[in-house]
């Protein structure tokens, strides 16, 4: 098993801790990144993934490992801390340079197959809404199974946290982990996203950028085949 792992923060805080937890209780490979220490160029909204290639965008050297292991993972974790109730702005940023990757542009046809899992804490809330910043992105990457986990610690440092909530976030792991494990190499999109690449497939018909539709049509997706299938 490959895992991409991407913390938003490069602190080794409660949500560093809770992610590797879940990294090691799966076993196997462990690709891992911290931002904005691996990664923090800031998307320049120039619309040269879209219009004309995504290898050239002017961070793509230092984006293209991040890619990869996403490419090559069967389960990707993304965790990242609460900030003022939503996701760090370094996971922000690297979600902002994979905009091509949407399902609407150019997605990549593992994704349909893969799991990811949403990782954040706090110290009080906002847990929910800085998940569904990531998990968000997932789903337009058009990721198979998504999770996501929230722990509200009540400590700012992993090591203040009450032994009895570290218990209960290990069990919770345990759970997690096995659900996961037992899904590898089963998973299918859920109903909502082949709906949403149904919508999108139709609309290839009307309008998109020359590069999108020539993609969706290289991959055959204009016709029968279908990016779960292949």
């Amino acid at each position: 098993m490959k895992i991409a792992l991407i913390h938003g923060q490069s602190h080794k805080g409660s949500t560093y801790h809770i992610s590797r937890l879940l990294a090691e209780k799966l076993g196997g490979e462990i690709t891992e990144f911290m931002l904005p220490r691996d990664f923090s160029d800031h998307c320049l909204g120039c619309c040269t993934c879209f219009e004309i290639s995504e290898k050239k965008c002017p961070h793509r050297s230092r984006l293209e490992p991040i890619v990869k292991a996403i490419d090559e993972a069967d389960v990707i974790i993304l965790a990242s801390p609460v900030y003022v109730m939503h996701t760090s702005g370094s996971m922000k940023n690297l979600l902002d340079h994979m905009g091509w990757r949407w399902t609407i542009h150019r997605p990549e046809a593992k994704m349909f197959t893969k799991q990811a899992v949403c990782i954040s804490t706090a110290a009080g809330m906002g847990m929910k809404s800085a998940n569904k910043d990531m998990s968000d992105s997932l789903f337009f990457w058009g990721v198979g199974k998504i999770y996501r986990y929230g722990a509200a610690v009540r400590e700012s440092s992993w090591e203040k946290v009450d032994p009895a909530m570290k218990q209960k976030i290990s069990r919770s792991m345990d759970k997690l982990a096995d659900t996961v494990y037992e899904n590898i190499g089963r998973v299918t999109p859920s109903v909502k996203t082949k709906t949403m690449f149904e919508i999108i497939r139709q609309m290839r018909f009307i309008y998109g950028t020359d590069k999108d539709i020539k993609y969706w049509k290289k991959k055959g997706w204009l016709e029968k085949k279908r990016p779960w299938k292949e």
